[in-house]
């Protein structure tokens, strides 16, 4: 659900999939064909290494209104507990960040007013933030979550293992030292 990037060292969020209906859309409509087992075995075995544990989906949310609250929370000075609260809701709890109610006690546990928040959500105030995130993704050529983008040149998508991101960093290193001896 996690969907951010840095513009001028500000952190924005981003709606990966608009398209996923409001009730969200079972992941295996979603993903007709592909293997989620293997999937998620793999991003628990990843999760474990840094403390996080993955629930079982069977659901892709649609993170609108998730994206929206974050940015509200941040207006708060709530970000950083608001983020982890939804993270833990839908990656660990497998709950449905789409949904008002999950919302309201994701805000509830991180300090927020729920009611505040959803009514932030109904009057719209956060929408264009993230109208304007989705085009500024497009335009960075996200196409997958977490993006790191080093150099303004070179991209990981996904969350990777620390090889590649070392492999990444020595062949660029490698690059830059021929490039001082020509």
């Amino acid at each position: 659900m996690k969907k951010e990037y840095a513009i001028d060292d500000t952190w924005v969020s981003y709606e990966l999939h608009p398209e996923t209906p409001s009730a969200g859309i079972l992941l295996s409509e979603r993903f007709k064909g592909y293997d989620l087992s293997s999937f998620y075995d793999q991003l628990r075995i990843r999760g474990k290494e840094f403390g996080v544990a993955f629930g079982s989906h069977t659901l892709l949310s649609n993170s609108r209104l998730a994206l929206m609250a974050s940015e509200f929370a941040r207006d708060q000075g709530l970000y950083e507990s608001f983020h982890e609260n939804v993270f833990h809701a839908y990656f660990t709890e497998a709950l449905n960040i789409g949904n008002p109610d999950v919302i309201a006690a994701v805000a509830g546990k991180s300090g927020l007013k729920a009611e505040e928040t959803l009514s932030a959500l109904r009057n719209g105030s956060y929408a264009s933030r993230l109208n304007n995130a989705r085009k500024e993704g497009q335009l960075t050529g996200l196409t997958g979550v977490p993006l790191f983008i080093i150099d303004n040149k070179y991209k990981i998508v996904g969350a990777q293992p620390i090889t590649v991101f070392r492999d990444l960093l020595d062949g660029i290193n490698e690059s830059r030292e021929e490039n001082a001896k020509k």
